[in-house]
């Protein structure tokens, strides 16, 4: 069975437990049968593809669609690519769902709340935007856009990251886009 590609796209405030599923995923996809999987993570991206952008909405906006186009390329020959990224504007990650694919593009969206990423936060830069010392931080003092139907919905204060890996692979298995045994459908 040939591989199809599709993207995984992960969105959700900072600290939300995105790059813990992405790196799960993608040990597992990559073990299934060698499955042709890339993974983008956001500050990633943000030292390679989009070093110089700022924070403003104009050059996250840029970022997001810069992350959306490789996603697009990638999909497009036949690798899983998975996107984490906070991708904070609901009309930049519908207008790279439109440029993926609707039926290739599968949108995670892992929910926290701040409360809990603010008890989370080891490296203190929810306090410090609360303080008001980060200025345009997500979910802070700057718009975060939740998904309104996202295929996927993780409810990182409540479920472990096992539970959430499960439930993202199952969502997979269960579209056909891999089976048990690793292939793509």
């Amino acid at each position: 069975m040939s591989q199809h590609g599709f993207t995984l796209w992960f969105t959700g405030l900072s600290g939300s437990g995105k790059s813990t599923l992405t790196d799960m995923l993608y040990a597992e996809l990559k073990e299934r049968r060698g499955l042709k999987v890339e993974r983008l993570d956001g500050d990633e991206v943000r030292k390679n593809l989009s070093k110089g952008l700022g924070f403003s909405k104009e050059d996250r906006d840029t970022n997001i669609r810069r992350i959306g186009y490789v996603c697009h390329l990638l999909t497009r020959n036949d690798v899983i690519a998975i996107a984490a990224a906070i991708s904070p504007y609901r009309a930049i990650r519908d207008e790279n769902r439109g440029l993926i694919g609707s039926d290739q593009f599968i949108e995670i969206y892992v929910e926290t709340p701040l409360e809990v990423l603010v008890q989370r936060d080891v490296k203190g830069l929810y306090a410090k935007a609360l303080r008001g010392e980060i200025k345009e931080f997500t979910g802070v003092s700057d718009p975060y856009e939740p998904p309104l139907a996202p295929e996927v919905h993780i409810r990182s204060d409540i479920e472990t990251p096992q539970q959430s890996f499960a439930k993202v692979i199952g969502y997979l298995e269960g579209r056909n886009l891999i089976s048990r045994d690793g292939a793509t459908g």
